[in-house]
């Protein structure tokens, strides 16, 4: 049963368009604006790209690197440990430490969002990451380092 659609004021308009991205990952003006459809509020492209300017809307990625619109002071509320615990909690397999080098192996297409998640960490042990599908080197200074993280990344690993 499809909502019963009524105009909004633009007052009322944008905070849904708010709530809309702080509730789910919308990356496109199309998605938005099919999202706001089934809210009830239907709206034009037009609408929507004024919407999106007006509130200041930013263009982030999620944890697997996916696009999405945040509403501003919104988007990094989230503890970049807390991230980094989910994204490998949910694809990381493996960590094992190679002289200054951790390999982290995971699931298909997830190790960029590892390596992001641990680039924003800004953890002091770790000098840089290099991603590919489904492999993240994490660089450390040396091979003490390079154990420490990997024992941290293996226990968030589960």
């Amino acid at each position: 049963m499809e909502p019963e659609t009524r105009p909004l004021s633009k007052s009322e308009r944008q905070r849904l368009v708010a709530s809309v991205v702080t509730r789910r990952r919308i990356g496109s003006q199309l998605e938005l604006a099919e999202a706001l459809a089934k809210a009830g509020c239907s709206v034009t492209q037009a609408t929507v790209s004024r919407d999106i300017r007006e509130l200041r809307l930013e263009k982030t990625s999620d944890a697997l690197g996916r696009p999405r619109y945040v509403v501003p002071g919104r988007g990094s509320r989230r503890d970049p440990r807390e991230s980094l615990n989910a994204v490998l909690e949910q694809f990381g397999l493996r960590a094992t430490a190679a002289q200054n080098v951790v390999v982290v192996q995971s699931e298909l297409g997830s190790a960029p969002a590892i390596a992001r998640a641990l680039d924003r960490l800004e953890h002091p042990k770790i000098v840089g990451t290099l991603a590919g599908d489904d492999t993240c080197l994490v660089i450390t200074a040396g091979p003490a380092d390079a154990k420490q993280v990997a024992r941290e990344l293996a226990a968030a690993m589960g």
